[in-house]
């Protein structure tokens, strides 16, 4: 038989106040870890306003806010277009595209319009015609009535004005005169045609052999002819028109027009007619292009005149 314990008992009331004492104690424990949790990042505790607001995430609702849409970059702006260079090569376009073209210019470009094959495009030329007298000759007849070049220009609304001028004004030796009156022959153009593209065509080289051979004459020159075209580019970047380079386009190693592509020396055999016409066809720029936020103005000014009328090669 098992002898009694003869030990001390516990007492109920001590055991009670131990588990109440680790009650507390756990409790607090919860409490701080619950603070250190929800703490604001700054490390306050966040007010019950602060969770209250749009957007504030708490333990058991998510994050709702929308993230913002990332920025989307702006179109860059098309590179305006550089006056100070030939138009570049672009998409050949066909004849039509002449359809609303005027054709200034001397008997060269008359020739040009007669075996180009380009069939459109009004012939605005006459024999002679010179960049000096523009304002002043009554060199074109229409009907039965004689105007001047700046007056024929205006009857009528054109979507592109060529220019082809200066082989006549080659024997006229005032480069300056002729670089005054090529920027007042665009001026007046502009006027009329302010809606058109304004091409300005460099001179065709000159096959100088030739030309003494056909006429006994040997005062027209390439040296000269070459000091024109760079006029032409200048005026073409001051006044903001287009310039294209049609004597790269025919000039030879010998910086003269090859033999093969004249008679003369001056005027054009039909083959290189047609080259010139295919040169025009890809070298094309649209109104919009040049002046995106609309023509330059314009200063009326008349092209100055003079008695001379260049050689009258042309």
């Amino acid at each position: 038989m098992l002898g009694r314990y003869q030990g001390r008992r516990a007492d109920p009331s001590r055991n009670g106040k131990a588990i109440w004492m680790i009650s507390v104690l756990a409790l607090l424990a919860l409490a701080a870890a619950a603070v250190f949790f929800f703490r604001d990042p700054e490390g306050g505790v966040p007010s019950a306003s602060a969770s209250s607001q749009p957007g504030a995430g708490s333990a058991s609702s998510p994050d709702q806010s929308v993230p913002p849409e990332p920025d989307v970059p702006d179109e860059p702006p098309a590179p305006s277009y550089d006056f100070s260079q030939p138009v570049p090569q672009a998409e050949e376009v066909d004849n039509s595209y002449f359809a609303d073209a005027a054709f200034v210019g001397d008997s060269r470009t008359d020739g040009f319009l007669l075996y180009s094959g380009i069939g459109t495009g009004e012939n605005l030329t006459s024999n002679g015609l010179s960049i000096f007298r523009l304002a002043d000759r009554k060199a074109l007849t229409i009907g039965e009535e004689r105007y001047t070049l700046l007056e024929a220009l205006a009857l009528k609304e054109y979507g592109k004005v060529y220019i082809s001028l200066g082989i006549n004004e080659l024997g006229y030796n005032d480069d300056n005169g002729f670089y005054r009156s090529y920027c007042g022959a665009i001026d007046e153009i502009r006027r009329v045609q302010p809606n058109a593209v304004i091409y300005i065509q460099g001179l065709i080289p000159l096959n100088e052999a030739q030309y003494t051979a056909a006429t006994g004459r040997d005062y027209l020159k390439n040296d000269h002819l070459r000091v024109y075209n760079d006029l032409l580019r200048q005026a073409a970047e001051e006044k903001r028109v287009v310039y294209l380079d049609l004597y790269s386009e025919f000039v030879d190693e010998n910086g003269s027009l090859p033999e093969e592509d004249s008679r003369d020396g001056v005027h054009l055999k039909k083959d290189a007619c047609q080259r010139w016409l295919a040169y025009l066809k890809t070298h094309t720029v649209e109104f919009d292009t040049l002046y995106p936020d609309g023509p330059p103005p314009v200063e009326p000014a008349e092209p100055e005149t003079t008695a001379a009328d260049g050689s009258g090669q042309g």
